[in-house]
């Protein structure tokens, strides 16, 4: 696998800074949020392709590939005006990613309201996943005119809450140009924790053949809830994940989150030893 880092994760500089951290780090790939890494972003009025060229260029120059292009977005906004500039804001980014040369456009389900409350009653109903898809519908449709890949990343708390539901959107859809980011962790909640591994396998069988992307990171259990750690800081089991990607997604960009500056590389670190033992 390919390990990356969410590059809004890495210490506060520049976006050539950050690019450099986490390549002398031995990271080979990142998840860029440019709203997160840019300080003075200007909006999508931006993404220019003279723009894109120059990442292009600067991720080069750092042996660094593009993994995720983040634009987490509520698409579940009920709010029309809001969602159709949401939406653009998304074909705003899927031409930039064909420019770019990024793996995926990222994102995650949102929540059916316009203040993006998550893990309600109204979002796991069937009706909030029919409105998902409806408004997913056209941003897929802009991802294959460019030859660009949407991937969307279930979370337990949002509209596509598990591996079901992600699957129900994969089958509606029915496009080669929409994939899954899958993160083992944000499919877990207080109310399913003690199953974990039989959700973490569930997923792996629904949604193996669809997986592009993969998040790696832990949780530990704080107040009732789950807090993300870095890898290997919880309780995490990771050797079915690890074994899928070895035996199913050869050279996966596989990127780390809610690692710190401090212990970014002694997570990469830490990661590929566990990859290195688990067996096929």
């Amino acid at each position: 696998m390919q390990i990356g880092i969410r590059l809004h994760d890495i210490a506060p500089g520049t976006l050539e800074e950050r690019l450099r951290i986490a390549r002398e780090q031995g990271f080979t790939c990142g998840h860029l949020a440019l709203t997160k890494v840019l300080d003075d972003y200007p909006g999508n009025a931006a993404l220019t392709p003279g723009f894109a060229m120059y990442l292009r260029r600067l991720f080069a120059a750092y042996g660094l590939d593009v993994a995720v292009l983040g634009n987490y977005q509520n698409l579940g906004n009920p709010d029309p005006a809001k969602l159709a500039a949401i939406q653009r804001g998304y074909f705003d980014n899927i031409r930039f990613a064909a420019m770019l040369g990024a793996g995926v456009v990222g994102t995650e389900t949102g929540a059916p309201n316009t203040s993006y409350t998550e893990d309600t009653p109204e979002g796991r109903t069937e009706e909030a996943l029919g409105m998902f898809i409806h408004n997913l519908r056209p941003v897929v449709a802009c991802a294959e005119k460019f030859g660009v890949i949407v991937a969307i990343e279930p979370v337990c708390r949002h509209i596509v809450y598990d591996s079901k539901r992600a699957l129900a959107v994969l089958h509606a859809i029915d496009s080669p140009n929409l994939r899954i980011i899958l993160d083992p962790v944000n499919l877990l909640g207080p109310h399913n924790v003690e199953n974990r591994k039989a959700v973490i396998h569930t997923a792996i069988e629904d949604l193996g053949d669809y997986v592009a992307v993969v998040h790696l990171k832990d949780f530990q259990r704080a107040d009732g809830k789950l807090k993300s750690v870095a890898c290997g800081q919880g309780e995490m089991d990771y050797t079915e994940i690890l074994r899928f990607i070895k035996t199913r997604k050869p050279y996966i960009h596989a990127t780390l989150e809610n690692t710190t500056p401090e212990n970014a590389e002694q997570t990469r670190r830490w990661i590929q030893e566990q990859y290195d033992a688990c067996g096929k």
